[in-house]
């Protein structure tokens, strides 16, 4: 049965109306809807079975907004004029928000009101819809009434994967069809040449440019070099595009295909001229480089890291500069929080003792690689040219990603002697979600979880019959800086002595105005210059000749290879112990740190990658392209070389607990962002969950509890502040409008510094003076203490190295603004070490100089006094200057996360909360 959302239910959810869009109008909506809403097709009723299920009760998720991800052209227009939401657009979004305010009185029999039940099946009772996708036998897809997630039962393997193909399309065809574009590098001529667009595509396109011949040879190696487990994996992978491509051919002829299609001129609303292509199996791929890249592609930055460190020695001479560097760099710091808490030791990206090989550009000399070329129209515009720049800007700084966290605690310190978990990935927010939620049952597959869409034919972070996994991402560092000798012009480089032409991959976009998009007719073609060594992002010179700096990961022309891992955790008879779960994510060649829970144990670990690098090398910085100093026993041809051994990835079972916020993951590890120092907001979750574990008896709503009050507690204010009015304090304040500031401050910090509402739905926070005077101020002081000290081409090389804040309203990450994952980035551990410092307190690993007020207590006090009251007399129309949601001086609203739209649909602004996008609760009360 074709998916539908009841007549009625257009009207469910009726909010105020909001601003049109100059193409609907009042007429249009009417005519429009009268001829496009569908007749209802009967559901019948059945029910799943649920023997197989190992919790108890006690497993739940949530993945705002709602599950349902596709919308007709007319609900879409009805959405547009009033407000209205398809059925299971928005049903979890609610769900999400009530946390932030309800979570201080949350008792276990209380989750479900925040979370969805996850238990496997659906009663008889919840049953929405059951079908049997393209009349096949072998495969159902029933339906729940509470969320509308997909629950496919199959009894051949190819009817389960067909079904999951089939379920996905109903759910996320169009954000599919955008994505898979997104990683050809062909989103604006699909979806319209808007300045984000452009920025987007370019980011992907300059990490994975990728020709066709390249997608499918990524196939061809992941099957061929993993037996029968790659056959399986291929077959999945077809069945799978049929049951997409299934759903693309019913719902073309029954015209019940996503809106968009219309909006975008790719079919006709009244005639249904058009098409909506067909995947194949490289756009698998395609989706699967963008995802990696995103999310699972640690390292990067070396250029940024040369640049800043020679600043360093520029200012303090080579041996001072390199020592301050290195204080500031902290990749091995003393007091960061760690995940593998037991002292035990993973090296991995240390500082060699005499590095070799070291490419450091000429002071000057770095500029990066253009992309677009020959841009015409609306792609040679300034918004189009920001958009490059910054797009550019994201895609060299990986290093800069970071997301997700996780909290477990060992059943020895549990109330039920049970672990218990807390934790998923911090994607983002978009409307349709990048994830969606759905249970798969067959033959050697046994699951529910979330998948990125497109990628669904295995659930890739959830629960199995008995054992439940999650991931944040890791970081470290799988992406080296070559620099390539140029020879004979620009686009030729020596590689093992012999000049070799560069190959030139190109793209050329061009787009016209649609319905959906206004933006006027442009085009510009994308061109990346590949070497063995990868694509070239710099070009400088290095003692005088000129190079080329490439870009190297170990995940290049590998995308497709982590579907083995994936396969593996979906099935029941490989993973049956922390064991087998570590040996499964093993196969994962992305950056991950991955977390596991049963009904006895607990295990962890870290992914990816890690090539085996030469003798001498340091990975923070630029190398030579020569063989001498390449990963060992790298092919050129296959991009394969040694990697670390299992064995040397961090990892533990059973040990007490496990907090992960993508904070440095073991002694002696290192990643490759900055920032891994004494606070971080890994901090922020390890001090609740320490202090739970210390008392025992935990409960899964204790450790909800702990996750909600880190994710609403602003660190700088409950990590770096106290120590800040120390140094006020240190004296009496007589200046009325600093003491009145400190006053303001305090109040906040005693009441715990958090960023919440007054009440739920307040839409203003508590304390919000004091909030303003901190995000004004913030900036101001760390300027003001290490500016003067580093001179202002270090000090601005550092910022390039790591933001100075990454707050709520900061327009930061891959998303934007109003984005909720905020305070992974930013100068607090430097402001910590130097302020303790100054304070005359012991600090591990301090940094090399003091810096407020060059050390003396008082001259920092009345640099910290006069931001102070410069931050207090700041407005709060300049704090938060407005932006197309929120009207200047909005403070909750400049918070606030927004469901980014990738679609037709809109969705409302929640309040604040740093944490998961998708995330389980889960406590097995049993074993197999």
């Amino acid at each position: 049965m074709p998916r539908r959302t009841r007549h009625h239910a257009l009207f469910d959810k009726l909010r105020t109306p909001r601003k049109l869009p100059g193409f609907l109008k009042a007429a249009s909506v009417c005519v429009l809807i009268a001829g496009l809403l569908s007749p209802l097709v009967q559901a019948t009723p059945a029910a799943a079975a649920a023997s197989n299920d190992y919790c108890g009760g006690q497993c739940s998720d949530i993945l705002p907004p709602g599950e349902n991800g596709n919308a007709t052209l007319a609900q879409i227009l009805l959405n547009q004029a009033f407000g209205t939401q398809p059925s299971h657009a928005e049903d979890q979004l609610g769900l999400y928000n009530n946390l932030a305010t309800g979570y201080s009185t949350l008792t276990d029999a209380k989750i479900n009101t925040f979370f969805n039940d996850s238990s496997f099946g659906v009663a008889s009772s919840q049953v929405a819809s059951s079908e049997n996708p393209a009349g096949r036998s072998d495969v159902t897809i029933v339906r729940d009434k509470a969320t509308g997630v997909p629950h496919i039962t199959g009894t051949t393997r190819y009817g389960t994967e067909f079904g999951a193909g089939y379920a996905a399309a109903e759910d996320r065809l169009w954000l599919m069809d955008v994505f898979r574009h997104v990683g050809r590098g062909q989103l604006t001529t699909f979806a319209g040449g808007a300045a984000s667009n452009q920025g987007l595509e370019q980011e992907f396109y300059r990490n994975a440019p990728y020709s066709e011949a390249d997608l499918q040879a990524q196939i061809d190696n992941a099957v061929a070099n993993n037996g029968t487990r790659g056959q399986q994996a291929l077959a999945d992978a077809d069945a799978y595009l049929d049951g997409i491509n299934s759903y693309i051919d019913a719902s073309d002829s029954g015209r019940y295909f996503p809106g968009e299609y219309v909006l975008t001129g790719h079919k006709d609303s009244i005639t249904n001229a058009g098409t909506i292509d067909h995947f194949k199996i490289t756009d698998l791929v395609a989706l699967a480089s963008v995802i990696g890249t995103l999310f699972g592609s640690g390292g990067g930055g070396e250029v940024n890291n040369a640049i800043s460190l020679l600043a360093a020695q520029e200012k303090y001479g080579v041996t001072e500069g390199t020592k301050v560097w290195e204080s500031f760099r902290e990749r091995n710091d003393p007091e960061a929080v760690l995940t593998v808490h037991n002292g035990e030791s993973f090296p991995y990206g240390t500082k060699p003792d005499n590095p070799q090989g070291e490419a450091l550009p000429d002071a000057g000399s770095v500029t990066t690689e253009p992309l677009v070329y020959d841009a015409s129209g609306t792609g040679a515009d300034q918004s189009a040219t920001a958009a490059a720049e910054t797009a550019t800007k994201t895609a060299l700084s990986s290093a800069r990603r970071g997301m997700s966290n996780a909290l477990v605690v060992s059943g020895k310190y549990t109330a039920s002697g049970h672990p218990i978990a807390v934790f998923g990935p911090q994607t983002g927010y978009f409307a349709p979600q990048l994830l969606m939620l759905q249970e798969i049952q067959g033959p050697g597959i046994s699951a529910r979880g979330a998948s990125f869409a497109g990628l669904s034919m295995y659930v890739e972070l959830g629960r199995g019959q008995d054992y439940a996994w999650s991931a944040t991402t890791s970081g470290q560092d799988i992406i080296d800086s070559y620099a390539v000798e140029l020879c004979q012009d620009d686009y030729h480089y020596l590689f093992h002595g012999t000049c070799t032409a560069m190959d030139e991959v190109e793209q050329t976009n061009s787009w016209k105005p649609t319905t959906a998009d206004s933006t006027a007719a442009g085009s510009y073609t994308m061109k990346v210059w590949k070497t063995k060594y990868g694509p070239v992002e710099y070009r400088a010179t290095v003692g005088g000749k000129k190079v080329a700096y490439t870009t190297l990961r170990s995940s290049y022309m590998h995308e497709a290879d982590s579907i083995i891992g994936f396969q593996m955790l979906n099935d029941p008879d490989y993973v049956k112990s922390p064991q087998t779960f570590q040996s499964a994510v093993q196969h994962i060649n992305y950056t991950f740190n991955w977390f596991y829970a049963d009904s006895t144990h607990t295990a962890y670990y870290n992914s990816g990658n890690n090539p085996v690098r030469a003798s001498g090398v340091d990975p923070e910085f630029p190398i030579w392209g020569q063989a001498a100093y390449e990963w060992q026993n790298w092919d050129p041809t296959t991009n394969t070389a040694d990697y670390t051994p299992a064995a040397q990835h961090p990892q533990s079972i059973d040990q007490d607990y496990y907090v992960s916020w993508n904070n440095k993951q073991a002694l002696n590890y290192t990643t490759a962002s900055w920032g891994d120092g004494s606070v971080h907001r890994g901090n922020l979750l390890n001090d609740r969950v320490k202090k739970l574990v210390a008392a025992g008896g935990v409960t899964r709503s204790a450790l909800v509890k702990a996750m909600a009050d880190a994710s609403l507690t602003d660190l700088r204010a409950e990590d770096v502040l106290p120590d800040l009015l120390k140094v006020i304090n240190s004296s009496t304040v007589t200046d009325t409008t600093a003491a009145a500031a400190v006053t303001k401050l305090q109040t906040w910090l005693t009441a715990g510094g958090k960023r919440t509402e007054t009440s739920a739905g307040s839409k203003t926070y508590a304390n919000s003076d004091a909030i303003r005077i901190l995000d004004a101020w913030w900036p101001l002081l760390v300027k003001a203490e290490f500016q003067p000290g580093l001179g202002d081409d270090l000090y601005t090389a550092f910022t390039n190295n790591l933001y100075i804040d990454e707050t709520p309203s900061a327009a930061h990450g891959p998303t934007g603004a109003h984005a909720g994952s905020s305070f992974q980035y930013g100068w607090w551990s430097y402001v910590d070490k130097d302020i303790r410092s100054v304070l005359g307190q012991t600090v591990s690993g301090p940094l090399a100089e003091q810096y407020c007020g060059g050390g003396s207590l008082s001259a920092c006090r009345d640099i910290l006094i006069s931001t102070l009251k410069t931050a207090a007399g700041t407005s709060a129309s300049t704090v938060y200057p407005g932006d197309s949601l929120c009207s200047a001086g909005d403070q909750w609203c400049a918070d606030s996360i927004v469901q980014r739209t990738l679609g037709g649909i809109k969705h409302y602004n929640i309040s604040w909360q740093n944490r998961p996008t998708f995330q389980q609760v889960v406590e097995f009360t049993s074993h197999r």
